[in-house]
Order: C-alpha cells, then structure tokens, then sequence
C-alpha cells in the first residue's frame, strides 16, 4: 500500500475550486525514476484517481492545487505571500482527506471535469 498525501482543506475553502495536480514518485528511494505529474483534475478526480494508483503499489502520490498565474508579478505576489505565511495556528495533521471518494473517475468524467477547469481559468 502506499502513500497519499494533501491538503486538509476547511469546509467552504476557495482553493477546493482550484486545478489540482496529482505527482506519483517512488515511496522508497526518490533516485529510482523520475515522478509522474498528471493533471490538472478537478479536486476529487484528483484525490480518487491517486488513491487507486497507490492502493496496491509502493507509490507516494502528492495532490495539490494549481494555481493559474497569468504573470511575473502574480507569481511574486503569492511567493511573498508564501514566504509571510503565518501557520502558527495551522493544523499540522498530513495525510489523506476523510472526503476521499471511493471509485476513481472514467475518462469521460475527467474530460468533462477538463471543460469546467477550462471555462474557470478562462472566465475572468
């Protein structure tokens, strides 16, 4: 079994709405092949479809937004923003969300969750 590891997001959080990324790298030694990136995926695509890939493998998938930057100066912005955080009081619990769906996605269901990132990103 392997390792899925996100977010914990609270209820109503802006950054569910955002793309998310799945990366798939080895558990064990990270020098034994390069990760896999897949996405963007609607959040719980995300999540269902990097619990499937490492139920049965010695895998470790991170899932975690994307943030759809149209610049220089957003990028720095949020570097800044980054780099001031204060997570004294954030919850240091890693690991899986409860809200995890079972059964990951068909393709179908992806594609279509493609179009609503699309309309997103392109919808000032």
């Amino acid at each position: 079994m392997g390792t899925l590891v996100t977010l914990q997001l609270p209820p109503g959080s802006p950054i569910a709405d955002l793309p998310w990324v799945v990366t798939i790298g080895a558990l064990g030694d990270p020098d034994e092949w390069d990760p896999v990136v897949c996405g963007p995926y609607e959040r719980d695509h995300a999540l269902a479809l990097a619990r499937a890939v490492v139920a049965d493998d010695d895998l470790m998938a991170v899932v975690e937004p994307l943030q759809p930057l149209d610049g220089v100066e957003a990028i720095r912005r949020e570097i800044e923003l980054a780099r001031t955080a204060d997570f004294s009081d954030a919850d240091t619990g890693a690991g899986s969300s409860a809200a995890v769906p079972g059964a990951p996605p068909e393709p179908g269901e992806v594609r279509a969750g493609w179009r609503r990132i699309a309309a997103g990103i392109l919808t000032p």
